[in-house]
């Protein structure tokens, strides 16, 4: 059994599979950022907190003790948990919360699985401060990879600050019914950076070697923001998007929304000295849409044999809109799949076509600061928007067959037709019941093994926006992607049926729409959402129910025996 404190260089070639355990201790932490002290909620007083690592075929034990103040849940983003849906971790979807002062263990394996993934709360806001990465690396003799091995290997995990408690900021959106309030900062690997006042010190620093190559495992941690991330100086090469191999794809800017982790080669091939790394935000909504914070984050990049101390250069970073670039990104990486992965199925079995974005519903009772007048903001998909269970999980009420906690009737299209993608159905008076959305819970039932593909359209009501849409239990092909009104005829051109990247998490454009495929081979409940946290509570989410299969190796089994209840 290897410890929680192994410390591994990047290999090819590596043992065989093996039990992986770590304690992670939730709890508070004082921490120092932007001439303030703050105490956090945070694992093992870390922040990022701890990196997992693990083989190809190794399982993970993960013991979870919550000395936080706060309901707790861990979800490992982008593993298949092919069996294990119980250690999902999604608060209410797949298990009840570990309540202060309990402890959860989440056992599973993490076979067929490569490269960078991460961890994080799915509770509330807590995410901003509960995460860390899970890189997953080859193993056995023909686990080679496919690129030229680094010299070293950096997790960069780009995420979001407040001044504020961040629970508290998510208790004040709820009780308004409105937008919480926007980030003070931007960090990398937990540090603002030295453009923000009091944090000279609290700048994250790469010492690189000239002519060296370095993988930096980018991970996008941010709450509410979309990120442009660059280097001054230097190049990437993308190598893998969310844990999958991609053919290698040349640029000098990552675009990464939250949810997503790129993995990019860059080589110290600049003159030596002192570079800065830099992320800002993209933003999609347009000159109308709500403030963001416009804030950049560094880290310095030093050449270890740089002499002086001259100012580090800068990037020239992109526009905060440039939709451009980011679509230019988004689209036009391909997968790199390895001999023996699954290709792209060319028998559908459910055909969807889901329409989401935001909306309006009345103020609940809780909300007491809520303008009734106006309502509540909420976000929905084919016009219904996503409440969560309150007395039991979803999967819990799946495996038991308990009634009345969902219904099996998530609409496979939206219940009108409309121009999606025009701004008029925010002023049309003929279409204001397209602005109102439907609360309930309600989800997709498909069958073991079935094929289902999605066309995710974006729609123009309260505004357009970017949505990162991510898959619980499963990753997908993403065929093509566009904007404006989906138009099957047109868009069937377009499909990628060879070598279509494959994700866990997709960002469909802005006043866009994207079309994604998966097998549905992973029994359980499995939650779709927009991993904007700030559209989560508002309902921009459902679920699948995948049946069981004809065998006991296609079953779920029974819940461990320290499975949260509420």
């Amino acid at each position: 059994m290897r410890s929680s404190a192994f410390v591994l260089v990047l290999l090819c070639f590596v043992a065989d599979a093996a039990v992986v355990e770590h304690t992670f201790n939730v709890g508070n932490l004082t921490v120092s950022r932007l001439c303030e002290h703050r105490v956090i909620t945070a694992v093992n007083g870390q922040l990022p907190g701890p990196t997992v690592e693990a083989n190809e075929g190794d399982t993970l034990v993960v013991h979870v003790t919550n000395e936080s103040p706060y309901n707790m849940s861990i979800h490992w983003h982008g593993i298949f948990q092919m069996l294990s849906a119980w250690a999902d971790g999604p608060n209410m979807v797949t298990q009840c919360p570990i309540r202060p002062g309990n402890s959860y263990t989440y056992k599973f394996n993490v076979t067929g699985q490569e490269g960078t993934l991460w961890w994080h709360a799915h509770v509330s806001f807590l995410r901003a401060t509960v995460h860390g990465a899970l890189i997953i690396r080859p193993r056995g003799g023909l686990a080679r990879c496919p690129f030229p091995q680094p010299h070293n290997e950096v997790p960069i995990v780009l995420g979001e600050w407040w001044k504020a408690n961040v629970v508290d900021v998510a208790d004040e959106a709820f009780l308004t019914g409105g937008n919480p309030n926007i980030s003070d900062a931007f960090t990398i690997n937990g540090q603002p950076g030295d453009s923000y006042e009091c944090s000279k010190k609290h700048t994250y620093r790469l010492k690189v070697v000239a002519g060296k190559t370095y993988m930096l495992r980018i991970i996008n941690s941010a709450l509410n923001n979309q990120l442009f991330f660059k280097v001054a100086g230097h190049n990437f090469t993308v190598v893998a998007v969310d844990a999958s191999y991609t053919k290698p794809y040349k640029t000098d800017v990552v675009v990464i929304a939250p949810g997503q982790t790129v993995d990019a080669l860059m080589v110290a091939d600049a003159a030596p000295g002192r570079y800065y790394m830099a992320a800002r935000p993209y933003i999609s909504t347009g000159p109308q849409g709500p403030p963001f914070d416009s804030s950049t984050t560094t880290g310095i990049v030093n050449y270890r044999s740089a002499h002086g101390s001259s100012p580090p250069a800068m990037p020239t970073m992109p526009p905060f809109n440039d939709t451009a670039t980011a679509h230019r990104f988004f689209t036009e990486i391909t997968g790199l799949l390895k001999p023996g992965q699954p290709t792209v199925p060319l028998v559908v079995d459910e055909q969807m076509f889901v329409t989401f974005g935001l909306g309006l519903a009345p103020c609940e009772p809780g909300q007491v600061r809520c303008n009734t007048t106006a309502g509540s903001f909420a976000a929905s998909m084919n016009n219904v928007s996503f409440r969560f269970p309150t007395t039991m999980s979803l999967l819990d009420a799946q495996y038991k067959g308990v009634s009345g906690v969902y219904t099996a009737d998530f609409p496979d299209n939206p219940p009108v037709l409309f121009d999606f993608t025009n701004l008029t159905v925010n002023t049309d008076p003929s279409l204001q019941p397209l602005r109102s959305t439907v609360k309930g819970t309600k989800l997709k039932k498909v069958k073991h093994n079935a094929t289902v593909e999605m066309v995710l359209q974006n729609t123009a009501i309260l505004g357009t926006e970017n949505h990162p849409l991510h898959l619980h239990g499963f990753n997908f092909f993403v065929l093509a992607q566009g904007f404006g009104n989906f138009n099957a005829t047109a868009a069937a051109s377009s499909y990628n049926l060879v070598d279509p990247q494959v994700r866990n998490t997709v960002a469909v454009p802005a006043g866009g729409w994207a079309v994604i495929r998966f097998v549905a081979n992973n029994p359980g409940v499995w939650i779709l959402h927009c991993h904007l946290d700030v559209h989560l509570p508002f309902g921009l989410a459902t679920a699948f129910e995948v049946a069981n299969g004809p065998t006991a190796e296609s079953t779920l089994p029974p819940p461990p025996p320290d499975y949260p209840t509420c």
